[in-house]
């Protein structure tokens, strides 16, 4: 596995036995902030509203002309994003130039993009997994990269976040299914990754991490855009969406593992951390949340990732609630 450490590490894996998952009764707070309801100060990602040729290509399969798209010739760091929903689809890491008038890419970020059989019937059509927006097609055997893989991609179909508006944010707030159900909705994130960190073994397994003796805590590095959300707003997030007066467990969670933690990167991100807790405090919540320093961020097992997502469930032990 990757170290993520203070450079920016993309890492989606695809998990198993751990919190039951269960659905909150209808009208509790448990009930996810409708898309509309600015209350919440986090509306949930909504598709974006495509221009007449956007909705060309991406909804109605069309083909934008060759060489003419804005992102074909871009070899800037960064996360390329589909243009309808926002969801990271590839790595600047992974494009490479073959000269064929669209952008290319040898491999895409994992679970991001899904194959079908193209109308014509002979080439494999890729499209976004999360909203089913049509991307471009996939070739094999052409031989561009050792990957021997192009994915090749109208550029209207992508937009592009680049490394320096990419912020990160590390969070614990118990089983780490539910923190990240909540921080992958809000508005400008871009990943999420359920991991350990905190802990004093190297790429820790997640039986490890059960059994108590590596010290690490269940966590969610949060990637996202600077130019659509901040710290701030992922921070209260946090703060809304667990009970943080718990100490060393998080509903029927139990163990150092389930501890809520804020693993900050910088001054700025600590001063943030500590005012909105004493906002808490001032409130009557007894806080008992841990701000500490980052350290190594290990990236758990692809079965942890995106739980909820993919069982279609919402979580039991992490509620929204309005704190601020």
């Amino acid at each position: 596995m990757k170290e993520a450490g203070a450079a920016i590490v993309l890492t989606l894996f695809a998990l198993g036995p751990g919190c039951e998952e269960d659905r909150a009764p209808e009208g509790t707070a448990g009930a996810a902030p409708a898309a509309e309801d600015s209350s919440t100060g986090f509306p949930r990602k909504e598709m974006r509203k495509l221009t007449p040729e956007e909705e060309r290509v991406i909804v109605h399969k069309g083909t934008e002309r060759p060489f003419t798209g804005e992102h074909t010739g871009n070899h800037a760091a960064g996360l390329y994003t589909c243009k309808r929903c926002a969801t990271p689809l590839y790595r600047s890491g992974d494009k490479f130039d073959s000269e064929c008038g669209w952008p290319s890419f040898d491999d895409e970020i994992p679970g991001a993009v899904k194959r079908a059989p193209d109308a014509d019937g002979r080439r494999t059509e890729i499209l976004c997994a999360q909203c089913g927006g049509h991307l471009g097609h996939v070739f094999a055997g052409e031989g561009f990269t050792p990957k021997d893989v192009r994915h090749c991609v109208n550029s209207i179909s992508l937009d592009f976040a680049p490394q320096e508006n990419v912020g990160r944010a590390i969070f614990a707030s118990g089983c780490f299914w539910g923190t990240e159900y909540w921080l992958r909705r809000a508005a400008g994130v871009l990943t999420t990754t359920c991991g350990y960190t905190g802990g004093d073994r190297e790429a820790p397994t997640y039986q490890e991490v059960c059994s108590g003796a590596t010290g690490h805590a269940e966590a969610v590095e949060v990637l996202y855009d600077t130019r659509a959300t901040d710290f701030r707003a992922l921070c209260r997030l946090f703060f809304e969406t667990h009970d943080p007066s718990q100490v060393d467990r998080q509903g029927p969670d139990v163990g150092e593992q389930y501890r809520s933690e804020i693993f900050v990167l910088d001054e700025e991100q600590r001063g943030i951390a500590e005012e909105l807790a004493a906002a808490l405090r001032a409130k009557g919540v007894r806080v008992a949340t841990r701000i500490t320093p980052a350290a190594t961020f290990w990236p758990a097992e692809g079965y942890h990732q995106d739980y909820y997502e993919k069982k279609g469930a919402t979580p039991y032990c992490h509620f929204w609630r309005k704190k601020f």
